[in-house]
């Protein structure tokens, strides 16, 4: 499987390519912004793209939804809470910043612990709300990737002082979905830089048992 980051937006947004090179199947994540710069890429690298998979629903990760979605005709997958931060900005927060944003209604709305499957790429959804009601994390079993949205970066978490967020509920998510995986799994949040597992549970200083208690 193939993998290509784009850093979106003017929060920085990472949005993910993610691709099979041998038949050309291949998902956007998180298209946040700059959706002529996504098509370019997405053309660079040659796939077919077959979904956009959204880990939550905030305006900074949703800005090139629509665009994205008509250019290529595809279906929308969001986690089953996250419907109505697509259609609020309020919501969503972006009204907050006085640039409104709204994207369309999801085709796919996920369930903890399904299983998708679109073309040959095979993901698991974790719901991991916290940071935002609804806010998923897409995990890739066979090839050691966890794509965590705003849940988990290097050294930190997610905020959760934005509307339907909540300190408890996700660390709960982090330890119940996250720290239960093995340590060699990648973690590729939705900002900034990778890390994976492992590193975030001996050095993370949120996720410390003092902390954690």
């Amino acid at each position: 499987m193939k993998l290509e980051t784009l850093v979106v937006g003017p929060y920085e947004v990472n949005c993910f390519l993610y691709y099979d090179e041998q038949n050309g199947d291949g998902v956007i994540i998180d298209p946040g912004a700059d959706d002529e710069r996504i098509a370019q890429a997405v053309t660079r690298a040659g796939f077919k793209p077959k979904a956009i998979l959204l880990t939550h629903g905030h305006g900074d990760h949703i800005a090139a939804v629509e665009a994205i979605k008509n250019q290529y005709d595809l279906p929308l997958y969001v986690g089953k809470g996250e419907e109505e931060l697509l259609r609020n900005p309020s919501a969503n927060v972006s009204a907050m910043v006085g640039h409104p944003i709204v994207a369309p209604d999801p085709d796919v709305v996920l369930n903890d612990e399904q299983l998708i499957t679109i073309g040959s790429i095979t993901l698991k959804v974790l719901a991991t709300p916290g940071h935002s009601p609804g806010g998923v994390c897409y995990l890739d079993e066979r090839h050691n990737r966890l794509f965590c949205g705003d849940t988990l970066f290097w050294g930190s978490i997610g905020r959760t002082d934005l509307p339907g967020g909540s300190l408890e509920v996700l660390l709960e998510s982090i330890r119940s979905k996250i720290l239960t995986l093995p340590d060699a799994i990648v973690c590729l949040p939705g900002h900034g830089p990778q890390t994976t597992v492992g590193a975030e549970r001996v050095s993370n200083p949120f996720l410390t048992e003092d902390f954690l208690a």
